[in-house]
């Protein structure tokens, strides 16, 4: 039985979704390098991840596919909710941005619009607005 189907919890389910997600995005290339390894360890602070959830997910014959929906819409929600996790501590490193690129690349995001998404949104979120107005903000970048 996936660790997905555990959960009810609709926000707890699509935080471990995220995780999960994030987690597949840092081993794609092979073994969690410490660097990686320190990335998803906040990530997992961030969303609450117990260590027995972490400690499933991160087991190798786990693989969790990221999810593209076919919605522009469910697919900004989808990095709205990310952004909101990385400006939890108020702030974006380099890794974070490196992260959040494959994963937007990785719900449907072309390369070149997944840089203007991730320059978009870091700026947008320096202060909090609610997603009805990073949807529109979005879409008038097109």
């Amino acid at each position: 039985m996936p660790i997905l189907d555990l959960y009810n919890h609709s926000e707890k389910r699509r935080n471990l979704a995220h995780f999960a997600a994030i987690a597949s995005l840092a081993a794609v290339d092979g073994a969690v390098n410490p660097a990686e390894k320190e990335i998803l360890d906040r990530f997992a602070q961030k969303l609450n991840i117990t260590d027995a959830e972490y400690k499933e997910v991160m087991k190798k014959e786990n693989k969790y596919p990221i999810e593209a929906p076919f919605e522009m819409k469910k697919r900004y929600e989808r990095l709205y909710d990310f952004f909101r996790i990385i400006f939890s501590d108020h702030g974006i490193d380099a890794e974070e941005e490196d992260l959040v690129r494959k994963y937007a690349i990785g719900i449907g995001f072309s390369s070149e619009m997944a840089d203007k998404v991730l320059k978009s949104s870091t700026e947008i979120f320096s202060g909090q607005i609610p997603f009805e107005d990073y949807l529109l903000l979005m879409e008038r970048r097109k």
